[in-house]
């Protein structure tokens, strides 16, 4: 049976036995969990987490930027960041060389519009220019998410994103590149096949759409 959440609780952070649960399905997933108490403690970690020199993509997130992860990796000068390298090339005349840049870096950093109980994440995209490295390019995944984006199970994800994350990230969208948003792809991680390579930092703070 499915559990009744209504929109506002979306911006709710969960309790903490919810937490522990979607923590243990994701472990039992091959995904590699930690459950720390704010933004500040994850910013620390991930710099544990990312090895000195390594190129890395930041998704376009608000989980990111809030936190001040993304100019950490972007402006920081201890990784070959490949977003401010990206938007120094041309959108066509280097459209292949940009195809694999995203597609294949050392190490990926973002954040999903869900993670469930059952242990699963659920990104939404518009691009999908941060989805092959989620999905398997990238050597290395991280995300980092606010503890609002627990849900139940699959059903409560695509509905959070529909209801709640989608409208938010429009507003978003209009106001940075002047055109609306879109679910035009949707990625569904319901397990990790290489263990290790996959880590969630989920926190116990709401942060993010």
């Amino acid at each position: 049976m499915t559990t009744q959440i209504t929109a506002t609780q979306f911006t709710e952070p969960a309790p903490a036995e919810r937490l522990e649960r979607a923590a243990a399905a994701l472990k039992a997933h091959n995904f590699a969990v930690e459950i720390l108490d704010d933004v500040a403690a994850a910013r620390t970690r991930i710099k544990d987490l990312i090895p000195a020199g390594a190129s890395v993509l930041t998704a376009a997130s608000e989980t990111l930027r809030l936190s001040g992860i993304d100019d950490d990796i972007n402006a920081g000068g201890a990784y070959q960041a490949i977003r401010p390298r990206l938007l120094t090339m041309d959108r066509v005349t280097e459209a292949d060389g940009r195809r694999r840049l995203l597609a294949s870096p050392d190490v990926e950093v973002g954040s999903v519009a869900a993670v469930t109980e059952t242990g699963s994440l659920v990104i939404a995209s518009g691009s999908g220019s941060q989805l092959p490295g989620y999905a398997g390019g990238a050597a290395h995944a991280i995300w980092i998410v606010g503890a609002q984006k627990v849900v139940p199970d699959l059903n409560t994800a695509l509905r959070r994103i529909e209801d709640h994350a989608l409208p938010l990230e429009n507003v978003r969208s209009l106001g940075v590149y002047g055109v609306p948003s879109a679910i035009n792809r949707l990625l569904i991680l319901n397990a990790e096949p290489h263990p290790g390579r996959a880590t969630v930092l989920l926190l116990r703070e709401a942060i993010g759409f």
